[in-house]
């Protein structure tokens, strides 16, 4: 269980406190909150839970355990091994990434220096997301990103708010292109994944722990764009994949895979069309057509709920 990864980093009452909820609510917990003298909180399904001191979960947020600036700091103090400096390249992101692809996230004060953030200090919340594996999650997107003629992978661009599972998918699309799908008569292709974020592979001592598939070759902790560069020149890919694009260098990237021809499956955070049309690169790829397939997902149904499908060069409704 994610657990196992979680509690090294979380001080004895805490772990004494989570080992108490009943097993079952494990199951669909997708954060745990630290918020400094506010109540200890999990969230899963689209509800917040606070917990008491004896491990039961209520809505009431009275009888949560409240957490303690000292709950913060021991956590930050395992979190860093000791040394909180060693990561103050994370800390400028405002997460920090452990071991099983989990994310921390931080909130505090920001100290800037010539207008970029160096770091953040006084951190009074935190935010463990929990990174799951769902072996099938794909199952019901696949169809979108593979050519039933040729047999070809659909350059797929996977539109999300957060917590809607577009990571989780994304892995098991790479998995699945990796492995091959017999009953769809696709044989397993070789797949590049840049994992800027340490999320997609939940790279550790040189082993990722995330099932990926058998010709999947991942960058871990690499920018994307000189990633798929990489990856390019270097392992002969016919599929890069990546999460949540956005810079200017990314587009560039992309246009070089692409023209390549090789597919690139990515994610990005956004509601709508509109949304990441906003968005002065976003508005970039789009116009340059670069996507044969947008897919919109929410949570309105249970994670990964596929709102719609646009076919990515005329925006028209695929599904």
């Amino acid at each position: 269980m994610f657990l196992s990864d979680i509690y090294p980093y979380l001080p004895s009452n805490l772990r004494n406190i989570l080992s108490q909820v009943e097993t079952d609510i494990y199951e669909f917990i997708e954060e745990i909150r630290l918020r400094i003298n506010r109540p200890l909180m999990i969230y899963g399904n689209n509800t917040d839970f606070f917990v008491q001191d004896c491990g039961k979960i209520t809505h009431i947020s009275e009888q949560g355990y409240i957490v303690t600036k000292d709950d913060i700091q021991k956590t930050l103090h395992l979190l860093s091994e000791s040394s909180i400096y060693a990561l103050e390249e994370e800390l400028k992101n405002g997460f920090i990434t452990i071991k099983g692809g989990h994310r921390v996230g931080l909130a505090g004060k920001i100290i800037m220096e010539n207008g970029v953030i160096k770091t953040i200090k006084d951190i009074s919340s935190l935010n463990i997301r929990i990174s799951k594996e769902v072996i099938g999650a794909a199952d019901k997107i696949i169809k979108y990103i593979i050519d039933p003629l040729s047999n070809r992978v659909f350059n797929t661009l996977i539109i999300s708010p957060p917590k809607c599972g577009k990571t989780t998918i994304l892995r098991d699309i790479v998995r699945q292109l990796s492995n091959g799908i017999p009953n769809k008569g696709f044989k397993g292709i070789n797949v590049g994944v840049v994992d800027e974020r340490s999320e997609i592979a939940s790279f550790y001592d040189g082993v990722y722990k995330k099932d990926l598939g058998v010709r999947t070759d991942v960058l871990d902790s690499c920018p994307k764009a000189q990633g798929i560069i990489m990856l390019i020149r270097s392992m002969s890919p016919q599929v890069i994949a990546t999460d949540e694009i956005g810079k200017k260098q990314d587009a560039a990237a992309i246009e070089e895979a692409v023209n390549a021809g090789v597919s690139i499956i990515t994610t990005v955070h956004g509601a709508n069309i509109d949304d990441i049309r906003n968005r002065p690169t976003m508005r970039k790829i789009l116009n340059e057509r670069f996507f044969d397939v947008l897919i919109f997902l929410s949570n309105r149904l249970g994670v990964g709920t596929i709102e719609k499908v646009l076919d990515g060069k005329t925006f028209k409704p695929i599904h």
